[in-house]
């Protein structure tokens, strides 16, 4: 007999973000596997990713970004090492025809191997303050000593399933992702024991916001044509490689007098098209490119373009919809409040 296991997901965006915020969220990860195979995988990866693979340590992850051709973002990517293999999965909205049309640019060399999507393979992910409970389940081990970044060989009872545990997230929570080649016996398994802490599945629109709280506001928002400077992303960039990877011949320095991506903060019910100018006394420094899904019932939250220097927090601008028209925004800080899980101790 076949047994069906049946969920309910949150019915709506403020109840998922309760969810994420108080208990544990579940979600199946859709974004585009890669599996990469070779003594020489590394070596391929440093050929486009913006940060060197010379220090990766085994049975890690890490956020990395791979570039155009011109220097502006292609995509934010989590880079995988479990044994003998690299695995790459984007962050960022990409298909996985234009992921492979992006590495089929690259020489592989000799027996160096890249499986877009491999057969079998899924992933899934779970977040919340509780959500280093539902981890425990799948380690025979105190989940404490799976630290930030690491990843562990995990237990289901799918006969003959294998799967990995990465200690990473997308929240500012505990996050945790669960990596398969039985998907659907695992995403059942994370819901079983989700559901055991109170916790449910939850929707896009629910943890975009949270992400968008946390910093992670591309992962919805995307790159809208920004440069890796006006996009903020400076940081993951390996400065000391210029001209050894993919795109770096287009980048230059961030400097303290660009227009940078930056967060408002807008009051409950504001709705702002892209492309809203945002305006200081009454003169243009800016423009709202993405407005966060509306689940924190106590303020908006939207992504601007702003010129220097007004990407400082704090500062009050407005957003003109059309003249005489204007509402009110502030500059924010980010993360936006304190992630639970900065006061939930692992047990």
């Amino acid at each position: 007999m076949t047994t069906t296991l049946t969920t309910t997901a949150p019915r709506t965006a403020t109840e998922a973000y309760a969810t994420l915020r108080t208990t544990v969220g579940a979600y199946r990860v859709t974004a585009p596997l890669v599996r990469l195979t070779g003594d020489d995988r590394l070596s391929f990866l440093d050929g486009f990713l913006a940060k060197s693979a010379d220090y990766v340590e085994p049975d890690t992850v890490r956020e990395v970004l791979a570039l155009d051709e011109d220097g502006t973002p292609f995509a934010i990517l989590l880079h995988f090492e479990i044994g003998d293999e690299s695995w790459l999965l984007p962050r960022t909205a990409v298909t996985a025809e234009e992921l492979a049309a992006y590495l089929g640019r690259f020489e592989q060399g000799a027996g160096v191997t890249v499986d877009v999507e491999p057969e079998g393979w899924g992933a899934t992910a779970f977040e919340g303050p509780l959500a280093w409970s539902v981890a425990a389940g799948f380690v025979d081990f105190d989940i404490s000593g799976l630290t930030l970044h690491a990843i562990t060989e995990s237990s289901l009872s799918a006969p003959g399933a294998t799967a990995h545990l990465a200690r990473v997230g997308t929240t500012g929570e505990y996050g945790y992702l669960l990596l398969s080649d039985a998907p659907q016996a695992a995403h059942e398994a994370v819901l079983a024991a989700v559901a055991e802490q109170g916790g449910a599945e939850v929707g896009e629109d629910g943890l975009a916001r949270v992400q968008a709280e946390a910093g992670m506001g591309l992962y919805r928002a995307g790159f809208s044509e920004l440069t890796v400077n006006q996009a903020d992303l400076a940081w993951m960039i390996d400065w000391t490689r210029i001209g050894e990877f993919h795109g770096s011949a287009g980048l230059t320095a961030p400097t303290a007098d660009e227009a940078r991506l930056t967060t408002l903060v807008a009051p409950v019910g504001s709705r702002f098209a892209p492309g809203t100018p945002i305006a200081a006394a009454g003169r243009q420094v800016g423009t709202l490119l993405h407005q966060a899904p509306a689940a924190n019932p106590e303020e908006e939250l939207v992504l601007a373009l702003l010129d220097a220097p007004f990407w400082v927090p704090g500062l009050e601008l407005t957003a003109t919809d059309v003249p005489g028209d204007t509402r009110p925004l502030r500059t924010a800080t980010l993360p936006r409040g304190i992630a639970r899980s900065l006061t939930t101790k692992i047990a």
